[in-house]
């Protein structure tokens, strides 16, 4: 595809480098001709310096022959004034904006195509970081939390620890040793090494285990990893920045917060917009004195949510060693991640990876319904939508062990039954079917299909697949 990107900070920079891999032509526009030289020696690219919303530069940036328009600038009104100008002057197919402000929602009509700014799609990091903290307070064991289907399928990152009913034993066992949970373990790794999924694979204490499993049967699975955690009821938040506030907001009904500012004209205007339940705090979130005297040690999550990376993982360490149960880092450089992994940070997440999931959905070739970034970019989960028969479709019609997958891809889950869009409204809806994979499964249409990818390059042949050939209609 031919997409244009407008922005060079952190998101436009990620979305670029993790479209680039992708064998996409990505053309970049950027005021900073110093960021683009940058972005252009490390990456595949095209860089073009200039305001995107000048007519004139998305010409030079091959707006014509555009298929996709990524505007991703620090304003929202610079990204909603280029959606509105790639659509009306050069008739862009797709137009996908990066808004902070929640009054600009996807499907509102102010996003509209006609009589609107021409916004197809709708991606904000700090709302994708609020939903990503939120699954893991709801689930304390797990390291990662993603839904598919609608939410009716799970998939799960857990460290395994000692004690756990299923560690120091083998795949081969699992179904008798939690027979109430019907799940399948995708993938484990031991360190950055994967481990080979055979019968006769044991899981250790300390591994990093991905496992798909029907959303109602999560907690079992979580429990059989390891011991279950107490639910997260005391919270310590540093920053209270965009991502600080939306979470604030999310969770002080259901927990008790401390939120930890270090501006002044900040903590008064977070003091109005939040209850009484949550107590905001003017200081250093490094400093160990005000640490100490907060009773960090109490708390069952600290989430360090500043837009420093440094004092990010600082507040962290400091949390950690001070007694906090868990704590977690918000880490917009890649290499820090990397850094910190393994470390006793024990969750780091990224506010552009977030979001690349939802942005390769509308990239990815066929019925991609959902695309979910693991390990920081290196693999994928897919959902795809089979369709076709046993004539035109390469996986309709057949078993699980007679598809052609790439080696170490693993459909982990499928869900039967969903109401087709061109369903009668007069016509009773069927309840879906949640159905972990085995070998003698079989793929029927519409079947909606979990795949884990353990690297990104297989996403192609994976699509191909999954393509049904020229005789379907």
């Amino acid at each position: 595809m031919n997409i244009l990107i407008i922005g060079a900070g952190r998101v436009g920079e990620s979305v670029a480098e993790s479209l680039v891999s992708e064998r996409n032509d990505i053309t970049v526009v950027d005021t900073d001709p110093r960021r683009l030289a940058v972005l252009q020696d490390r990456l595949d690219l095209r860089g073009v310096a200039g305001n995107g919303i000048q007519p004139s530069v998305l010409r030079e940036a091959g707006a014509d022959d555009c298929d996709m328009l990524i505007a991703c600038a620090a304003a929202d009104e610079t990204n909603l004034v280029v959606c509105k100008v790639a659509h009306q002057v050069f008739n862009v197919p797709m137009t996908i904006a990066r808004l902070r402000s929640p009054e600009f929602e996807a499907g509102s009509p102010l996003l509209a195509r006609e009589g609107g700014f021409a916004v197809d799609e709708v991606i904000c990091p700090e709302a994708s970081v609020t939903r990503y903290v939120r699954k893991l307070v709801d689930y304390p064991e797990a390291l990662q939390v993603l839904e598919f289907v609608g939410g009716l399928v799970s998939l799960i990152t857990v460290r395994a620890v000692r004690g756990g009913q299923m560690v120091q034993h083998s795949l081969a066992e699992l179904p008798q040793l939690v027979p109430e949970a019907d799940m399948r373990i995708v993938a484990i790794y031991r360190g950055n090494h994967a481990v080979p999924l055979e019968g006769s694979t044991r899981i250790a204490a300390g591994d990093e285990v991905f496992v798909l499993a029907a959303t109602e049967h999560v907690r079992q699975v979580l429990g059989a990893l390891r011991q279950m955690d107490k639910p997260t009821k005391r919270l310590m938040i540093a920053g209270g920045g965009r991502v600080g506030l939306r979470l604030a907001r999310e969770l002080e009904e259901a927990c008790q917060i401390k939120l930890i500012e270090m501006h002044q004209p900040r903590c008064e205007y977070l003091a109005t917009q939040l209850s009484s339940r949550t107590l905001v705090l003017h200081g250093d979130s490094t400093d160990e004195d005000l640490m100490e005297d907060e009773n960090v040690r109490e708390m069952d999550l600290f989430a360090a949510l500043t837009s420093d990376d440094e004092d990010n993982i600082m507040a962290c360490l400091l949390a950690k060693r001070l007694g906090a149960r868990r704590v977690l880092a918000l880490i917009n450089r890649r290499a820090y991640a990397d850094l910190v992994q393994g470390t006793q940070i024990d969750i780091a997440i990224s506010p552009s990876h977030t979001v690349i999931g939802e942005l390769l959905a509308h990239i990815r070739r066929g019925d991609v319904e959902a695309v979910h970034s693991l390990r920081r970019g290196a693999a994928e989960a897919l959902e795809i939508v089979a369709r076709g028969d046993a004539r035109n479709s390469k996986v309709v019609g057949r078993r699980i062990d007679q598809i052609a997958l790439p080696q170490g891809a693993q459909i982990g889950a499928l869900v039967r039954g969903l109401p087709r869009a061109d369903a009668p409204a007069d016509q009773p809806a069927p309840k879906p079917q949640v159905l972990m994979a085995h070998h003698d499964t079989m793929i029927q249409s519409d079947d909606h299909v979990i795949v884990f990818l353990p690297h990104k390059r297989m996403v192609r042949e994976v699509e191909r697949l999954f393509q049904v050939g020229v005789t379907f209609f």
